[in-house]
């Protein structure tokens, strides 16, 4: 396998629907500052819209990549050699990993947007750590890049 090329990757962006919530905390930021006159209504404006943006983009700006021999998923780093079987999770499926099946010892990689996900065993004995979640939306894609 050729080590210089990424095989997978993926970035989790945030929904559309979190950038117009991202808007209107800037109009909220804007009618606050109305009654003190037009200038705080636009610096309120700016300043609400500008604070939530940064939030909004830094939350959904995960990357989920297969390169040189680890998965990364956002600032972990695993090494392939140490994942088991990746099992492909349905949206119906990766909800229940999420919730009521989930160990509180997993890596977990969530966004709940993102309504599929992989989860692949970790087999280093020496790491607590039972599996790893990772929410994706190729989850075909990824469970075929983790095993090649």
């Amino acid at each position: 396998m050729d080590l210089s090329t990424t095989p997978y990757e993926e970035r989790l962006t945030a929904p559309r629907s979190w950038w117009l919530v991202t808007f209107l905390v800037g109009v909220a930021g804007g009618l606050i500052l109305l009654p003190f006159g037009t200038l705080p209504l636009l610096g309120g404006f700016v300043g609400g819209l500008l604070v939530a943006a940064v939030i909004t983009s830094s939350y959904g700006s995960i990357r989920v990549r297969v390169v040189a021999d680890s998965l990364v998923a956002g600032d972990a780093r695993i090494p392939l050699s140490a994942l088991g079987p990746v099992e492909i999770l349905d949206a119906e499926e990766a909800r229940a990993w999420r919730t009521y099946k989930a160990d509180p010892r997993a890596f977990m990689l969530l966004r709940s947007y993102v309504p599929t996900a992989i989860r692949a065993e970790i087999t280093d004995p020496t790491d607590p750590t039972p599996y790893v979640y990772v929410s994706t939306r190729e989850p075909e894609a990824l469970a075929k890049a983790l095993g090649a």
